[in-house]
């Protein structure tokens, strides 16, 4: 009989029970989904969610504190609609650091569990002074960045031009001219300038090497798209 041998790029696929009660996990996501539902496939629930299993599968493997980990991931995204109503003069990660601890005084955590989620929610953007240090911080850090390259970086960076009406593939414009959050940021112009770099951020040895394989999937395609386009 053959044993099944998984990749690790499919960190949703797991038999170990969740780190959180059903019913703790489930008010969590409903909380966290008031804040993120503006926001669409690129920073939604369905975002949350992604970045919660990925975490938990480095997590698992690195002995981390799951209950840390899967709390401070669903609600890692919760402050980005103040981000988005200042543009961008505020930062979504402190924003939702501060707003996590007013929500988790409602659930059965310590004063020490609150302060390290939102420890790892505040530099999950690893910006300024915020550096990850603690163990949780580093994967969750790693896992919000791993959604943004591979297969769904991509169907990410699509779906993102399409909300801003960018064209497919601006073949004629120089990247090095064109700017971020306008007509000109075609999903190319993402991994050229933004995606193809996520793989030598990553802090955890597991979360470099699954950047490492999405990453060899994105050359693979844009290469492809180049072809196609341009004959």
């Amino acid at each position: 009989m053959t044993s099944l041998v998984l990749s690790p790029s499919a960190p949703a696929i797991t038999t170990e029970p969740p780190p959180l009660t059903l019913d703790t996990a489930a008010k969590l996501q409903e909380i966290a989904a008031t804040y993120c539902d503006s926001h669409g496939g690129c920073h939604g629930p369905d975002h949350a969610l992604r970045v919660e299993q990925t975490a938990l599968f480095i997590g698992r493997s690195m002995g981390a504190n799951l209950d840390i980990l899967s709390t401070a991931a669903i609600l890692h995204d919760i402050g980005r609609h103040h981000e988005t109503k200042s543009r961008g003069m505020l930062c979504h990660a402190s924003k939702g650091a501060d707003m996590a601890a007013g929500i988790l005084t409602d659930f059965n955590f310590s004063a020490e569990d609150i302060k390290q989620i939102c420890a790892a929610i505040r530099c999950h953007r690893f910006r300024g002074n915020n550096i990850p240090q603690s163990l949780e911080e580093k994967i969750l850090f790693d896992a919000d960045k791993l959604d943004s390259i591979g297969a769904i970086g991509i169907g990410r960076a699509f779906l993102f031009a399409g909300q801003i009406d960018a064209k497919l593939h601006n073949a004629s414009m120089d990247i090095s001219g064109t700017k971020s959050y306008s007509s000109e940021d075609t999903a190319y112009r993402e991994f050229k300038v933004k995606m193809c770099k996520v793989k030598d951020r990553m802090l955890t040895p597991l979360g470099f090497q699954l950047a490492q394989e999405r990453h060899d999937f994105m050359e693979i395609f844009f290469q492809r798209l180049e072809r196609e386009i341009f004959g």
